[in-house]
């Protein structure tokens, strides 16, 4: 199998982006959807790539679990409420999964490229800031959705600290039974 190269992955990157722009209508709520929707798709492509597709499916459960359990579990508390009215609003499901797939570009796909990082980090902003343009959540829904894209995104990466920890912990959990 050939290597892609950074310069190809970065054109990649910046050919799809430049893409959903086009053919999105001219709304600002769609850019948002149509975003959240490229971005982890990109990053899966790059993890196929890469070799790490299973791992970055498992962090992407994780995230969608915990985001959808969070929305259900708050029920009609008051930090679950959308501005324009409705519930499961805390956090932003549509910012936390353009902030995973943003991240997860950044440091995978296009380290190295900051002209790429940059327009992968306004897409995901662009994303958070359309739910609050449109009145779909509040400012600290969207920074709660940004915080845990970001954290599930750089969580349980091969070698790191928390899958480490994690391993050890499911190892003694083995062991006893």
């Amino acid at each position: 199998m050939r290597q892609i190269t950074l310069r190809q992955r970065v054109q990649g990157v910046l050919a799809v982006l430049a893409l959903v722009a086009m053919i999105t209508p001219r709304d600002v709520e769609r850019y948002g959807d149509n975003y959240q929707i490229a971005l982890p798709i990109m990053a899966l492509g790059c993890e196929v790539i890469n070799g790490q597709a299973l791992a970055y499916v498992g962090r992407y459960a994780v995230m969608f679990v915990g985001l959808h359990g969070t929305k259900r579990g708050l029920g009609d508390a008051g930090i679950a409420q959308r501005p324009r009215g409705g519930l499961e609003g805390f956090p932003s499901g549509h910012t936390a999964t353009a902030t995973f797939g943003a991240a997860q570009l950044v440091r995978s796909c296009v380290a190295g490229a900051p002209v790429a990082q940059s327009a992968v980090i306004l897409a995901a902003a662009y994303t958070g800031t359309s739910r609050v343009a449109v009145g779909a959540h509040d400012i600290w829904q969207v920074l709660a959705g940004a915080i845990w894209g970001m954290i599930c995104a750089m969580a349980f990466r091969p070698n790191s600290p928390s899958r480490a920890l994690a391993r050890r912990a499911w190892a003694r959990l083995r062991a006893r039974g």
